[in-house]
C-alpha cells in the first residue's frame, strides 16, 4: 500500500534536522521567540498597573485570554507561518516547481518548512496559562476541561486558515504582504485582549469577519461563566470549532481560486 504522507514526512524531517543541527543557533532562535512572548505579556502587565479591570475581566482573566491567544498563534505560526513568503515565491518563479509535482500545492508549501523557533513563544504562553489558571475562579467540569483543551487547537486552526487566506490573496496582489499582515498578525494582537474593549465596528470585524474573538476571549467567558458584551453572548465561546471550520472553508475556496488565477512566472 502506497504511503501518501511519506513525502511530507521526509520534507519535514529534513527541515527539522536543518534547524537543529547547530544547537547554539537554534537555542538563540528559541530564546528570541520566547522574548517576543514575554515582551508582549509585559504590555498586559503595564496596563494593569494603571487599571484594575479591562473589558470586564481582571488581570487573571485577561492573562488567560492572552495565554490562550498566544499559544494558538504560536502553534499556527510554527506550522504555516512561512506561507507569508509566498510573494517571494511568486516573484522568483519558485512556485512553478511546486506545480510540477504530483502533490497538492498547499500541502507542499505547508510541509516545505517548519519554524521550530516558535516553540519558545508557545512555551511562554503555556507557562503563563499554568500560572494564571489557579488564579481564576473556575468551576471545573468535564465540559470546561474539554473546552480548555479544544480552544487553543481551534484557535490555531483559525490562525492557520488566516495565513492560508493571506497567501491566497497574494496571487492577486503579489506585493500585498503588509496588507494581509493586518489580518494575520493584527488578528493575533486583537485576540490577546477582551473583544469588549473595542468599539462595535472593530468588535464585529474581529469576531464575524476575522474570528479572533473565538480564539481566546469567548472561550474564556465560558470558563469564567461570565456574560459577554452586547452582541457577543457567552455561548459563542462553545462555537470556536465551528468558527475554525467556517474560516477554513473560506481559506480553501480562496486558495483554489488563487491557484486558478496564477499563470506562472514566465507568462
Amino acid at each position: 500500500m502506497v504511503d501518501r504522507f511519506a513525502p511530507y514526512r521526509v520534507l519535514l524531517a529534513s527541515r527539522v534536522r536543518s534547524q537543529t543541527t547547530y544547537g547554539r543557533s537554534f537555542a538563540l532562535d528559541v530564546f528570541g521567540s520566547a522574548g517576543v512572548g514575554i515582551f508582549e505579556f509585559a504590555e498586559v502587565y503595564i496596563i494593569f498597573a494603571n487599571v484594575d479591570v479591562l473589558g470586564g475581566l481582571d488581570f487573571a482573566g485577561v492573562a488567560m485570554v492572552f495565554a490562550l491567544a498566544n499559544l494558538a498563534f504560536a502553534l499556527a505560526d510554527l506550522i504555516v507561518g512561512h506561507l507569508d513568503q509566498l510573494p517571494t515565491y511568486l516573484r522568483a518563479g519558485t512556485l512553478d516547481a511546486f506545480l510540477l509535482r504530483p502533490l497538492p500545492v498547499l500541502a507542499q508549501l505547508v510541509t516545505s518548512d517548519i519554524s521550530l523557533r516558535r516553540l519558545g513563544r508557545a512555551t511562554v504562553a503555556l507557562v503563563i496559562l499554568g500560572i494564571v489558571l489557579p488564579l481564576n475562579d473556575i468551576d471545573w467540569t468535564g465540559a470546561r476541561i474539554a473546552l480548555l483543551v479544544i480552544a487553543p487547537l481551534a484557535g490555531a486552526a483559525i490562525f492557520a486558515a488566516l495565513f492560508v487566506i493571506a497567501g491566497a490573496v497574494q496571487f492577486w496582489l503579489v506585493e500585498g504582504a503588509e496588507f494581509t499582515a493586518a489580518f494575520t498578525y493584527g488578528g493575533s494582537y486583537a485576540a490577546s485582549f477582551p473583544a469588549s474593549v473595542f468599539a462595535v465596528p472593530m468588535r464585529v470585524l474581529f469576531t464575524f469577519v476575522v474570528p479572533a474573538a473565538f480564539v481566546a476571549y469567548l472561550p474564556t467567558l465560558v470558563l469564567l461563566d461570565q456574560p459577554g458584551p452586547g452582541g457577543l453572548p457567552q455561548w459563542l465561546g462553545l462555537c470556536a470549532p465551528l468558527a475554525a471550520a467556517g474560516i477554513w472553508l473560506v481559506a480553501v475556496l480562496g486558495w483554489r481560486a488563487g491557484l486558478r488565477h496564477y499563470t506562472g512566472a514566465g507568462s
